[in-house]
């Protein structure tokens, strides 16, 4: 059956497809509106959520991709395009992008749970291997999460899915090709079209791109085949990146707005890591503080998982080089195991090297989670070909207790999520006081603040961030922080300016130090909640 087309039916009686595909289109339905249920009052909002929405109305006022949230309204080169342009074109049927991400998202969470039932029947040539695929990417709280939240990463996650469909009906069609029929280099076209577009929502498309890149090279043989897909499939990808590194150089003058410079994993991060790690694993919060006692225990099991990939993949792709004759590795477990290493490695250089802001959210572990699923199935498919009652039984008892704990745990979020919005959406910064005082200034006021996120979103006002001592990027010490700190107070001290400063008294200690130097000096108008803003003296 190697080789069977994802397009083509693999059985000929036509019932058992049409069951699935029932079965798909309920989990899809179910999980757009559950997530639809869970947002009423939109989706939860982050600093870099309200970055993509200000780029989206940006483009659609005709600025261009711009950072309208701050004053200085600059080109936006932090973040990929694709996001905040989907955002837009939404926009143009007169939707805010606020509330089209909502929307969209959503439909990406349907999408991506059809597109992994799709991949878990070309993967395992089982139906009900692909419906259970599909529901147990739904009921995931922490995949849940991911989507419920106005970030990219539920569009990256479905370009990197089509990526890895497309190539793998590469592989079947060109399998019994010879190079001269170009059997299947369609499918490595589109498969290099849309990894291009996974790096244009999140630069982690890089890694993405050295997954097939490796695979390739590993899988296909002679090597005259070996080099003329690979020559296709860079040719395909390549164009995009270059296009979106050139206009970042011409209006910004860097590709990314990324520094080599080294600065170390730190151990808040690692924790970090760590506990949203044991949330993917350990759906029930009470076993999963049991476990957090053991010392050291879900990076164990993380190293011992990363491990045991390592040598799978390294096995299974060099046997397939040294030995061409050897049996194909299953392409859609191996990419992806392939895929999991490459990401981390991707991930933990941008820290190490590149980014010091980077932490091990959520967001950041998301596509892992989503190709750990992956793996889950084959093998669990694989343990189910072997044809042992025990095994079964086994199989079939731990697949319903983890589809029965993550839909416990997400039933869980989703009523807490029902009640309120996450992060900036909540009423917490749309009913502050803080904001009304803000929306209420002369329009010629400026506004220095170490909120100009929700400042923006909630005031419709652009504004202006604070002298700091570290550059969050780079982990590496600001320059002209005195002369930054003497010209905000003059600047407020004028009258022309105001100094808001929210969650005043809970930040860390460096970030306090910088806001008790900042309003020195300052009149305190206004103290709600722990938001303060600093004005000019009231004349007398």
């Amino acid at each position: 059956m190697r080789g069977v087309s994802v397009l083509y039916p693999m059985e000929h009686d036509l019932k058992p497809q049409l069951l699935f595909l029932m079965a798909l289109g309920l989990i899809v339905g179910g999980a757009i509106g559950l997530l639809l249920y869970s947002t009423p009052e939109g989706l939860g909002l982050s600093d870099d959520s309200i970055g993509y929405i200000a780029g989206a109305r940006s483009i659609l006022i005709g600025q261009g991709y711009r950072e309208t949230w701050l004053a200085s309204n600059g080109p936006v080169t932090h973040f990929p395009p694709a996001f905040s342009s989907i955002l837009a074109l939404i926009g143009l049927s007169g939707l805010d992008p606020l509330r089209g991400a909502r929307f969209l998202n959503a439909s990406l969470f349907g999408a991506n749970a059809f597109l992994l039932g799709i991949l878990g029947w070309r993967m395992t040539r089982s139906q009900a291997a692909g419906a259970v695929l599909a529901l147990l990417f739904a009921v995931n709280a922490s995949l849940f999460n991911a989507h419920a939240v106005a970030m990219s990463e539920p569009l990256y996650i479905f370009f990197s899915l089509a990526a890895f469909l497309t190539f793998s009906e590469h592989f079947s069609s060109a399998s019994s090709a010879s190079i001269a029929t170009g059997k299947g280099r369609g499918w490595l076209i589109a498969t290099g079209i849309l990894t291009a577009f996974a790096y244009l929502t999140r630069y982690a498309g890089l890694a993405l791109f050295a997954t097939f890149l490796v695979a390739l090279l590993l899988l296909h043989d002679p090597w005259k085949k070996r080099l003329v897909n690979v020559a296709i499939f860079i040719v395909s990808t390549l164009p995009f990146l270059i296009g979106w590194g050139i206009r970042n150089k011409i209006v910004a003058d860097n590709a990314t707005n990324r520094t080599l410079v080294y600065h170390p994993l730190t151990a808040e991060n690692i924790e970090m890591g760590i506990y949203n790690i044991s949330e993917f694993f350990i759906p029930v919060e009470v076993w999963r503080r049991a476990l957090m006692k053991i010392p050291n225990f879900f990076l164990i099991l993380a190293a011992i998982i990363v491990l045991t990939l390592l040598i799978w993949v390294v096995y299974k792709g060099l046997k397939k080089f040294l030995q061409p004759a050897s049996e194909q590795p299953e392409i859609l477990s191996f990419t992806n195991g392939l895929y999991i290493l490459g990401y981390l490695a991707s991930i933990i250089s941008t820290m190490l090297l590149f980014d010091a802001s980077t932490k091990f959210k959520l967001r950041i572990l998301s596509p892992v989670y989503v190709a750990l699923l992956i793996l889950l199935v084959w093998f669990g498919q694989w343990a189910w070909r072997k044809r042992n009652t025990l095994s079964r039984g086994i199989i079939l008892l731990v697949a319903a207790l983890i589809i029965a704990l993550s839909a416990y745990d997400t039933s869980n979020f989703v009523t807490k999520l029902h009640k309120g919005g996450q992060g900036y959406a909540s009423f917490k910064w749309y009913d502050s006081e803080a904001m009304d005082f803000l929306s209420g200034l002369p329009a010629g006021v400026r506004i220095y603040t170490n909120q100009p996120g929700p400042v923006y979103l909630y005031t419709d006002r652009s504004s202006y961030v604070l002298p700091d001592l570290v550059d969050a990027v780079t982990g590496m010490p600001r320059e002209g922080y005195d002369q930054g700190v003497q010209s905000l107070q003059k600047d407020v001290l004028s009258g022309n300016a105001v100094l808001a400063l929210f969650k005043f008294g809970s930040e860390e200690e460096d970030a306090q130090s910088v806001y008790l130097q900042l309003a020195d000096g300052l009149y305190l108008a206004l103290t709600s909640h722990g938001d303060k803003i600093y004005t000019a003296y009231p004349k007398p």
